[in-house]
């Protein structure tokens, strides 16, 4: 687990530095220019007639920094989101296995536990700590030691519920990015509009070019930022709704699979 956890690290710290290259390269080589070259061009078009009106360009939307971090928050967040989905993808196909390799007629014994978890622990190290292989072991360990049902059941929910914090607590990374990007996107706003208040002597003076294009800075860093958050929290939901099912589905699993073939001995329910 430990060894998952520092993998996971390294994995989110170096997907940021390509992430942050990439989008970067990307603003400098492609973005930037052509929201100048376009920016020039509806400019002089204004200057030579008043009535011209300007088309949103996506190139001049996504030029400014706050968008360009918006959209490295966002791409970032999305390999996470892509990492736990594999994974817990992965995990699901645990659930289309007989792992017990248990026959219909047969019981389970507290002495038979040991016996029938061999299968579950000669699985891959990569899927022996999966939460099913987790489950299904702490539940027939339990039973095998206690001799009792109940706290086999107890033990697996106490694992799936474990689980289902863990996967909770390792999103609050992905929670923070869709925060933080809306602020970003209104720190945007704050700029723009400060940026438009600084040449209000301009506009009073019959030229609003300098007014508009820093109101431009402020919509479209809003602009970008709520989309980028609408679809990164739409994804978030997705994956929270898939691991929710994987916890639900493992508890169904080992009720279909493993306590209903459990059976105490008439002495030892007597006992």
């Amino acid at each position: 687990m430990k060894q998952n956890y520092l993998s996971e690290v390294i994995y989110q710290i170096f997907a940021l530095i390509v992430v942050v290259i990439l989008v970067h390269a990307t603003y400098v080589a492609i973005i930037r220019p052509n929201a100048d070259f376009i920016q020039q061009q509806q400019t002089a078009l204004q200057e030579a007639d008043e009535s011209y009106v300007a088309e949103r360009s996506m190139y001049i939307i996504l030029r400014d920094i706050e968008q360009e971090t918006c959209i490295i928050l966002m791409i970032w967040a999305l390999t996470l989101i892509g990492m736990k989905t594999r994974r817990t993808l992965q995990e699901r196909k645990l659930l289309d296995r007989e792992l017990l390799q248990v026959s219909d007629g047969i019981s389970i014994l507290p002495d038979d536990a040991r016996h029938f978890a061999r299968p579950v622990q000669a699985l891959p190290d990569n899927e022996r700590y999966y939460l099913l292989p987790r489950a299904l072991l702490a539940g027939l360990h339990r039973f095998g030691s206690t001799r009792s049902i109940q706290d086999a059941s107890d033990t697996i929910k106490d694992i799936c519920n474990g689980e289902s914090d863990r996967l909770d607590s390792e999103l609050s990374i992905v929670r923070y990015i869709a925060w933080a990007i809306p602020s970003i996107g209104f720190i945007g706003t704050v700029r723009g509009i400060g940026a438009a208040l600084s040449q209000a002597h301009q506009a009073v003076s019959g030229d609003i070019l300098g007014v508009t294009v820093s109101l431009g800075v402020a919509f479209n860093s809003t602009f970008v930022a709520l989309v980028t958050s609408i679809l990164l929290m739409f994804l978030l939901h997705q994956l929270l709704l898939l691991q929710d099912r994987l916890v639900l589905d493992t508890q169904a699993y080992c009720d279909e699979h493993l306590l209903r073939y459990l059976q105490v001995p008439e002495k030892d329910a007597l006992e």
